[in-house]
């Protein structure tokens, strides 16, 4: 088991801008400088470092910029989004193993002023992925936000489309009420109503302009230690509880044609049972949460994967006002993707752990004992739960 067996202990986060004027490079030693520093540890204390597969930043170049030193454990993820808190889950067992004991988990992207995510895969048809991508690319179906809104066109089917409609700008309007009163975010300030949301352009579908998340310059790193040294540290540690990673049966990148029911993600149903049965805990024991939101709909599949809201309640459960600071979950409380930053969902596990530590520039007046955080969805994904350190 790990539950507990390993704490994160530092956090950092560049400036988020469309155009940092800096190496991907130089962006992720910034990062991780400001996470040493928040841990209280020197370069010299890390011997693990994980990131994506996505992820420009060799290792071995980082740890010769920041002074890092000998290294027993790397590892990549893959999968995009869906690799967040794979990131935790590749520390968490090279820490409970033995392996090694201090791991830095990092993303740092120019995902404005570099590769723009958005542009989707128009470009990739001379790729070994051509016949992957080949199946839809004829019916139109070539960015991110085209295979979101062909999903969400199903779950609007099923569960009723003003519903639905009127649970994505709650996504949006309270993701970024909270980014409004977060000076780090990109939306920062400037909040949005109703009138707004509704006169922004279709993206494509029913998804608007402020259902879909930013593209951003930035990175974002993590510090994870043992437990029973993290409470050394200079902000002492903040537990994972449990950390679920999950490819379901029949899935495909983003697309997953071959699954029985599209408007749902299984791979995320069994990332949640992982945790809990982990962690020893519920969905009733969760506090707070930050949902990966690359797009408004896919935090309602979530919410349903979680147990927050049972299959096809998730737009009931939204609606009630549950997300926002006052409601049963405060989520996303940094401006997520859609309003802070896209960094990959790595600025999200930074959000959660300010959340378990009481530090949130938008903290919940509750107290928050545990805080869920999840990556990238309609790809192999995951998550994990945080808490208070005993």
């Amino acid at each position: 088991m790990i539950k507990d067996k390993a704490a994160i202990v530092g956090i950092g986060n560049t400036e988020f801008s469309k155009n940092s004027g800096r190496s991907e490079l130089q962006l992720t030693c910034e990062a991780v400088k400001l996470a040493l520093e928040d841990a209280g540890l020197t370069p010299a204390d890390v011997d693990g470092m994980t990131t994506f597969t996505m992820d420009s930043t060799d290792e071995i170049e980082l740890a010769r910029a920041v002074g890092i030193g000998d290294i027993t454990f790397y590892s990549r993820v893959p999968h995009g989004g869906g690799a967040g808190t794979g990131l935790i889950h590749q520390a968490v067992m090279a820490i409970a193993s033995g392996m090694c004991e201090t791991v830095v988990c990092y993303r740092g992207l120019n995902g404005r002023s570099g590769h723009r995510f958005s542009q989707g895969v128009s470009g990739d048809i001379i790729t070994p992925d051509a016949m992957h991508w080949g199946w839809y690319m004829p019916s139109g179906l070539m960015t991110p936000a085209s295979w979101v809104s062909m999903f969400n066109c199903r779950y609007m089917d099923q569960v009723g489309e003003q519903k639905v409609k009127d649970a994505l700008f709650e996504v949006a309007y309270t993701t970024r009420q909270h980014a409004a009163t977060n000076p780090a975010a990109m939306f920062h300030d400037t909040p949005f109503d109703r009138e707004e949301y509704e006169a922004q352009k279709k993206i494509v579908g029913e998804l608007k302009l402020y259902d879909c998340c930013l593209e951003s310059d930035g990175a974002s790193a993590v510090i994870i230690t043992r437990a029973d040294k993290a409470k050394d540290c200079k902000q002492g540690g903040v537990a994972i509880r449990g950390v679920g990673q999950a490819a379901a049966a029949n899935m495909e990148s983003m697309t997953s044609f071959y699954r029985d029911e599209i408007a749902a993600i299984p791979s995320m149903d069994i990332a949640a049972q992982e945790a809990y049965k982990q962690s020893g805990l519920t969905a009733d024991d969760i506090d707070a949460a930050v949902i990966y939101d690359a797009f408004s709909p896919i935090v309602l599949w979530q919410l349903e994967s979680w147990g927050f809201a049972p299959k096809g309640g998730a737009a009931d459960f939204v609606n009630s006002g549950a997300l926002r600071l006052d409601g049963r979950l405060p989520t996303n409380t940094h401006g997520g993707q859609l309003s802070e930053a896209y960094i990959h969902g790595v600025n999200g596990i930074v959000e959660a752990t300010r959340l378990v530590r009481g530090t949130s520039v938008n903290q919940p007046k509750k107290v928050v004992n545990n805080v869920l955080v999840t990556s990238g969805v309609g790809i192999p994904t995951g998550g994990a739960i945080l808490g208070k350190l005993d």
